[in-house]
């Protein structure tokens, strides 16, 4: 290369190797990556309770009705019929011998007064013959006066039968939903007459194990409105009355009857109160709700809260189950946290 040329390349290797790093800095710089942002871990909360001691209690509560303990059933017996009217409404107030519902006489009634007349005829063809002396004209009027006699009394019967009637006093409880041509069989209950000056209350209980603790004679707070008095059980399903009627069978098995010596004078038949039989009680016991009790597999358990977030289970033995807490007799100290679930 001769020596003329080498100036010339020299330059131009640096001009390249400028415009190279100018072309460089004309580039955007690429940015750093940002980095992630710290994210705490979410603390889990927990429903808790402290375990205390205080009392706890098994009671059956609910709201039982007020019912008769002397009721009639009213039902025709020989036979039925068709309605003609119902005669009461229920609530109504009744006295014995009052007409409850009268069937269709289907000319009954007509018959019925021939038969009186030809009665009256009979015994005035007697009254005469005993004035005319003739002892035979006496016989023959006295046997048809007692013919006629005895067509009447089953003329009046077969009428009478056409007529439920009141066999006591009290108020209407029950009135079937009928109307006028309705057919009715013998031994349906139409109409059901209570008194009003005996009552007791109904309480219904689905639970059978909770029933079966009950027996004759466990006290029962009855509150009437805002007016309290006692009561008491006397009868329960084990000490029911044995009956045939499946409805009173299933009745009498999920059903307690409490007796109110006083009960407030506005209250009548059918109305509510509440009701309330206490089975067990303690004092002094160790208690947590009963959703801090876990089964599983046959293990009974709970969940504490140790070190402010520390989960531990322990296994416990129980006692008395109340409405909303349970009575803790083993596993668990005074104090501690316990997680519901």
């Amino acid at each position: 290369m001769s020596q003329k040329l080498k100036p010339i390349l020299g330059w131009s290797f640096a001009l390249l190797l400028s415009a190279s790093l100018t072309g460089c800095s004309l580039l955007p710089a690429e940015e750093a990556a940002l980095k992630p942002p710290l994210v705490k871990p979410a603390q889990e909360n927990y429903r808790t309770v402290t375990v205390e001691k205080g009392t706890i209690t098994q009671e059956i509560k609910g709201s039982g009705s007020l019912e008769s303990t002397q009721s009639e059933i009213a039902q025709f017996k020989g036979q039925g019929g068709r309605i003609a009217k119902m005669m009461v409404t229920s609530g109504a107030q009744v006295k014995k011998g009052d007409i409850l519902v009268q069937l269709n006489v289907d000319g009954l009634d007509i018959q019925l007064k021939e038969q009186q007349l030809a009665y009256a005829k009979a015994k005035l063809s007697f009254k005469q013959a005993k004035l005319g002396g003739d002892n035979d004209a006496i016989d023959i009027a006295k046997l048809q006066m007692d013919i006629e006699q005895l067509k009447l009394d089953r003329l009046t019967a077969t009428f009478n039968s056409k007529q439920l009637v009141a066999e006591m006093n009290g108020q209407v409880t029950f009135v079937e939903d009928l109307k006028e041509g309705d057919f009715v069989e013998a031994y349906q209950t139409l109409v059901v007459i209570s008194d009003p000056s005996q009552l007791r209350l109904a309480l219904r209980v689905e639970s059978g194990a909770e029933i079966s603790s009950v027996d004759v004679g466990f006290p029962a707070m009855v509150t009437f409105g805002s007016e309290e008095v006692k009561g008491k059980v006397v009868q329960t399903p084990s000490s029911a009355p044995s009956t045939l009627n499946q409805q009173l069978q299933d009745r009498y098995s999920k059903t307690l009857f409490i007796e109110v010596p006083k009960v407030p004078g506005n209250a009548t038949i059918g109305a509510f109160a509440d009701v309330k039989i206490i089975l067990q009680q303690r004092d002094d016991v160790l208690k947590i709700p009963r959703s801090g009790v876990r089964s599983f597999l046959g293990r009974t358990f709970v969940r504490t809260l140790e070190d402010g977030n520390k989960i531990r289970e322990i296994d416990v033995e129980t006692g008395i189950k109340g409405s909303t807490e349970i009575e803790i007799t083993k596993g668990l100290e005074e104090g501690a946290i316990v997680v519901l679930q």
